[in-house]
């Protein structure tokens, strides 16, 4: 995309990442070709000098609600989902350093062979310093989601927006790929999500958001340029707000 002559609106982006999003054309686990196609748009952005930070689910690996559903402990199955998103991040830390770009891992649970500790402070200083920041393990606590988790970052860390990326071009009344009647929403607002019960990002997350005045970008990664659209301030995808 030739964005010559024009310059991005954000300094500083929270992009969230869903599990399945790594998939690609497979039923589980990660999609090599998938990753990579992911890594370079953020590549592209970061190349701009925007700061960044990204947390990934782990729904392609485990999901703790599923596993709930069939009668395992809320809590274990939680802490298993947590550990997923560490498999997720270590693996898109690998394929960024491949692609030049500085990463560092930061788990909100111990696990310091694999990832540095979370501490705020400590990752504001990577993103000044030009480090892309992958935050691991969700919030640390089980019975939050990874959506919340990105909130509580995007807060923490003073982004700008969060940059949801997901299979889906966008916000829809339904899911448009079982209705074809499903009405495709381009601006919400964080009560419009509450009340319609869009189940695009949960409760709690977006409640954090409109404490915090968050803006949330909702976009289909699948489309090459989306995520440079969005930085540059395009209308793509669905903006909450």
């Amino acid at each position: 995309m030739d964005t010559e002559g024009s310059e991005p609106v954000f300094k500083r982006v929270l992009l969230k990442i869903s599990g399945e999003a790594l998939m690609g054309s497979r039923q589980f686990g990660i999609d090599p070709g998938t990753l990579e196609s992911i890594c370079r748009q953020i590549q592209e952005i970061k190349q701009l000098g925007l700061e960044i930070g990204v947390v990934v689910g782990g729904g392609n690996i485990f999901r703790g609600l599923h596993a709930t559903e069939r009668g395992m402990d809320r809590v274990t199955a939680d802490n298993m989902g947590m550990l997923a998103t560490v498999i997720n991040s270590l693996a898109m830390m690998d394929t960024l350093e491949n692609l030049g770009i500085y990463t560092r891992v930061m788990s909100a649970v111990g696990i310091e062979a694999f990832a540095e500790p979370y501490i705020r402070r400590r990752a504001v200083r990577h993103m000044e310093k030009g480090r892309l920041v992958i935050f691991a393990a969700g919030t640390g606590n089980p019975y939050f989601s990874t959506d919340t988790a990105a909130s509580l970052r995007a807060m923490e860390v003073g982004a700008e927006i969060l940059v949801k990326a997901t299979n889906v071009d966008g916000v829809y009344s339904a899911d448009p790929k079982k209705h074809r009647d499903a009405v495709f929403y381009p601006r919400l607002s964080y009560m419009d999500v509450l009340t319609k019960e869009l189940r695009v990002i949960d409760s709690t997350a977006i409640s954090l958001l409109k404490e915090n005045d968050i803006p949330v970008r909702v976009i289909d990664l699948n489309t090459p340029g989306n995520l440079m659209r969005v930085v540059m301030g395009e209308e793509v995808g669905t903006l909450i707000s």
